[in-house]
This record gives C-alpha cells, sequence and structure tokens, in this order.
C-alpha cells in the first residue's frame, strides 16, 4: 500500500508541473508575442505651461483591448496649449483596408486660433514602425468658442476604436463628455462616429480621453 502511494504521489506531482509548464509562457515567448500585437498610440506634448496638458504626457502605445492612460485637456489663459497626434502599429499586416481618421474643427462662431493644424488628418496603420499622424494643436481659452474633434474608420472586417471622455470639473468645457466615473467606451466604426468638443478656458476642471482599439 506504501508503494503504491508513493507511486500516486510521483505521477500527481509529475502532471502538476507538466500542466504548468504547458500553462505558463516562457517569459521571452510571451514577450514576442506581445510585440507582434497591434497597438494604439497617442502622441501628447506641452508646447507652453505644462500644467494644461495634464495626464501621460510624450508617447505612448497600447496593445488592442487595452485602454490608453488618460490625457487630459485643461487649456486656459496661461501661455501655450497642447500638441495630439495618433497612429496605430500593426506589425503582422492584420488590420489591411482599415481607415482611421481624426477631423479637427474650431467650432461655428469660435475663434480658429484656439485649434492648430484644422482638417481631416488619416492615424497611419504602420506595419514596420511606430508613427504618428500630423499634429494638433488644442489652445482654448476664455476666446470665443472651441474646438471639434471627430474619429471616424472604416474597415473591411469589424474593428472599432473605443473613446472614453469624461469631465473632471465644468461639464460645459467638455461637449458630449460622459461623467467623470463612467468608464464605458463609445465605439467608433463603420457605421458610427464619434465628436468630442474640447472648450476649456478658466473655468474649474478639465477634459479626460483615453482610447481603446478593439479588434475582432
Amino acid at each position: 500500500m506504501k508503494g503504491i502511494t508513493q507511486r500516486v504521489l510521483v505521477l500527481t506531482s509529475a502532471a502538476l508541473t507538466a500542466a504548468a509548464v504547458s500553462v505558463a509562457p516562457a517569459p521571452l515567448a510571451q514577450a514576442r508575442a506581445e510585440a507582434l500585437d497591434m497597438q494604439l498610440g497617442i502622441q501628447f506634448n506641452p508646447d507652453g505651461n505644462p500644467g494644461q496638458c495634464g495626464g501621460r504626457t510624450g508617447e505612448q502605445w497600447k496593445y488592442s483591448a487595452t485602454p490608453t492612460d488618460v490625457i487630459r485637456f485643461d487649456t486656459d489663459s496661461r501661455a501655450g496649449g497642447c500638441q495630439l497626434a495618433f497612429g496605430i502599429y500593426d506589425p503582422e499586416n492584420e488590420l489591411p483596408g482599415l481607415i482611421a481618421t481624426y477631423t479637427f474643427r474650431s467650432t461655428p462662431g469660435g475663434d480658429p486660433a484656439q485649434c492648430g493644424n484644422q482638417g481631416t488628418h488619416r492615424i497611419p496603420v504602420s506595419t514596420t514602425s511606430r508613427t504618428f499622424g500630423p499634429v494638433i494643436r488644442i489652445d482654448t481659452d476664455n476666446r470665443q468658442g472651441g474646438c471639434d474633434l471627430t474619429f471616424a474608420l472604416s474597415t473591411p472586417r469589424g474593428e472599432s476604436i473605443g473613446v472614453n471622455y469624461t469631465s473632471d470639473g465644468d461639464r460645459a468645457q467638455c461637449g458630449n463628455a460622459l461623467p467623470p466615473s463612467d468608464g464605458s467606451f463609445s465605439p467608433v466604426d463603420n457605421d458610427r462616429e464619434y465628436t468630442l468638443r474640447i472648450d476649456t478656458d478658466d473655468r474649474p476642471g478639465g477634459c479626460r480621453l483615453r482610447l481603446r482599439l478593439d479588434v475582432l
């Protein structure tokens, strides 16, 4: 009986070891799998008083299904503004035919100088490098009006970009924003665009933006 028990324990230990090996990938294999995944990038930098451009500044790249870190618009009468651009990295060419754009316009009747580099810009989908599209510049303040930023996407498959846009102060500064505690993402896909309005000034608070690339 003792011999049988010992053999059972040995076999059980071996099975558990084998299971652990099969479930937990090697660090190098896991790193390579992640390196080949699609990524959504944001570039966000101040060109004046840095307190106007909060959250994550510089470059960030997030794998598909992972939200970007928050960037925060709080431009006002302080000097300078915030520079913003987007990109998609697709090293395995899994997104052929996907076209994503961001359109930047001053609001009707607003001062257009608050919204730099207006127009419709492509979000580059690069298979070779992490590349950003044209930079737009947000410099809203107490002048009339603000800036509208519209995301649009077309694809032969079913990808989408999720947008989470919230206000953490006077909500009138952040058109189409959700309450600060709402973590939901509005989809941008073949059927839906999403327009957010930035009209920050010397009123309290600012506007917070996160994006997420979703694939089937």
